[in-house]
């Protein structure tokens, strides 16, 4: 038997930066496909968004839309779009990551694993639109789940710092 390896901090916590010029209706389901296609959990998934403030409250109300309607389920049905999590660790992952959201700051969309009918028999959880303190965890941590932390922003220049600063 092979070790269990580690999560390891490949993606970056890649970021969408959504600034003045952006079609927001665009720009929130191009996020929501980055961020919740294959559940999150992929390198490249975005994990973190910065919109320029005066865009902000559109861009979310969005993006949250977005993501309360997508279908999860099996993912071999077609109109599927977030099948399960690979594992319990997984999900705990994510449980923490939204508890601590919920803490620190504003929980939009997602809560827990969902457990009603067919979705009781694997490890399924709703995609997550998170709010937290620029110093949370959240922003930094690798999570491979369907988390996205948000913030408004005064700037591209203050986007940029954020951005890199993982």
């Amino acid at each position: 038997k092979h070790p269990k390896p580690a999560i390891c901090e490949m993606g970056g916590k890649n970021p969408v930066i959504v600034g003045t010029g952006a079609d927001l209706a665009a720009a929130a389901e191009g996020t929501a496909q980055s961020a919740f296609g294959f559940g999150g959990q992929k390198c490249s998934a975005c994990s973190r968004a910065f919109i320029i403030r005066p865009l902000y409250e559109g861009f979310l109300e969005s993006l949250v839309s977005r993501a309360k309607s997508l279908t999860i389920g099996n993912p071999l049905h077609r109109d599927v779009y977030l099948g399960p999590l690979i594992d319990q660790a997984a999900v705990a992952r994510y449980e923490e990551a939204v508890a601590a959201a919920g803490e620190q700051g504003r929980v939009h969309t997602g809560r827990r694993r969902l457990t009603s009918g067919d979705l009781a028999r694997g490890n399924y959880v709703p995609p997550a639109v998170v709010e937290v303190p620029a110093d949370s965890w959240v922003w930094q941590r690798e999570l491979f789940v369907p988390v996205l932390a948000v913030a408004p922003v005064d700037s591209v220049e203050e986007a940029l710092t954020g951005a890199n600063d993982t």
